[in-house]
């Protein structure tokens, strides 16, 4: 969700930059360039000449055209550069036709700029940042003109360390394998976000503030995505302190800040989603909690978008609840440890908001939005369902969870993926 610390962040999967500095600020269109001034060679090569030879200080102007680059731009261990634009509308780096490099442009260095610009179908990342120690990114939109979303990803074998969001993201994208990964010391050790045919296997996330997270956030170009299986993952003691931007701090601060440490797998806005055959241990607050995202108190008017968490199912997975009291940090956090189906201050097993879409169903207990539950020794759970509709003063906490005993599966399309 909101990268900031650049030296261990991994840029993944055509969302780059613009995800984090532009997610919060509104849909930026891709321009129609066809009136735009296209840059010279002339132009284009005194553009990548004040990169080779910028120094220390030195502030690059790119002037408003349209730039089609067949080299990345590289700032290389550098202080106090500027890299200004004349607008993102104005002043466009496309890399269509990168022929050296992966990234657009790769910046390293101290106190750095970037300003008013947008780059455009970089191969890889739009931007890439690593040591960075103080950088700016101001109205800066990186996008990819031939569609919304990457298809077909596999990440394997990566490990993902304090980041300030999620360690390991895929946004808004189709057919996705994340597997043998180790996220730790985030804010949020895997994130899938709005991504449909995903399965995350073999994962280790520990020390993060919230282990792994299946979400689906409203007004991104690619709305609610479905079919995510979580499975055969170390899902251990995710009780670090949530270190998030606050929400109030744009354009970095979002959602993932009001995450309550301690949790282990969180389900918002999800749609068929599977989490089974894991070890859930020793998160402080909560191991599994489906939810919606009337939780978050934000807007939740959206096109071809649904608040709801739908046909979830969450079976033969392995529980330990840790002596620990549940974290008091964050609202959510608070609203476990004070009102639950099992006592002041008990961690939950699991947890359902218990929000459900009323045109589908008249009572929580025709289980409407098809919540099923299959665990081993159930009756000895901790689980706890909410009805929160009657807002602070009416929150009632409910153990029964005979209407949620059913079963469900997920069937995922990346078989080809999973081998590679």
């Amino acid at each position: 969700m909101f990268r900031l610390n650049s030296s261990v962040i991994i840029f993944l999967l055509g969302m780059s930059l613009c995800f984090f500095a532009c997610k919060q600020s509104g849909k930026v269109e891709v321009k129609d360039t066809s009136e735009m001034h296209k840059a010279t060679p002339e132009e284009i090569e005194s553009l990548v000449e004040q990169f080779i030879l910028a120094e220390a200080g030195t502030t690059i102007n790119i002037p408003a055209g349209f730039y089609e680059m067949g080299t990345q731009l590289i700032i290389d261990n550098l202080e106090n550069v500027k890299i200004i634009g004349a607008g993102m509308e104005q002043t466009i780096l496309s890399f269509k036709t990168l022929k050296v490099g992966a990234e657009g442009m790769k910046i390293v260095g101290k106190n750095i700029l970037m300003q008013d610009f947008s780059v455009y179908d970089a191969p890889g990342d739009g931007i890439k940042t690593h040591n960075c120690d103080g950088i700016t990114f101001r109205r800066i939109n990186a996008t990819w003109t031939n569609g919304d979303k990457s298809k077909n990803v596999v990440i394997d074998e990566c490990v993902a360390s304090h980041s300030r969001d999620a360690g390991i993201y895929v946004g808004q994208s189709e057919n996705i394998v994340v597997k043998n990964c180790t996220a730790f010391g985030n804010v949020a050790g895997i994130e899938i976000e709005n991504c449909t045919n995903a399965e995350v296997f073999n994962c280790k996330a520990y020390d993060n503030s919230a282990g792994i997270l299946v979400f689906n956030l409203p007004d991104l170009p690619v709305a609610d995505g479905k079919r995510t299986r979580v499975y055969n993952n170390e899902i251990i003691e995710n009780n670090h302190i949530n270190f998030a931007t606050p929400i109030s701090e744009t354009p970095n601060g979002n959602t993932i800040t009001m995450v309550p440490p301690g949790s282990g797998v969180i389900l918002m806005a999800a749609k068929e989603v599977e989490v089974f055959n894991n070890k859930i241990l020793k998160n402080k607050t909560a191991a599994v909690f489906v939810g919606s995202y009337h939780l978050t108190g934000f807007p939740m008017d959206a096109p071809n978008w649904s608040p709801f968490s739908r046909n979830i199912s969450i079976h033969d997975n392995e529980y330990e609840r840790p002596a620990a009291l549940p974290d008091m940090t964050k609202d959510f956090g608070k609203l476990l440890a004070a009102k639950n189906a099992h006592g002041v201050g008990k961690t939950q097993d699991i947890v359902y908001d218990g929000f459900w879409d009323e045109s589908t169903g008249k009572d929580i207990s025709e289980n409407p939005m098809n919540i099923c539950i299959r665990e081993k020794g159930m009756e000895e759970m901790h689980f706890t369902r909410f009805d929160l509709r009657g807002g602070e003063k009416d929150i009632k906490a409910y153990k029964d969870y005979t209407p949620f005993e059913c079963d469900y599966s997920v069937k995922t399309d990346v078989q080809m993926l999973t081998q590679l």
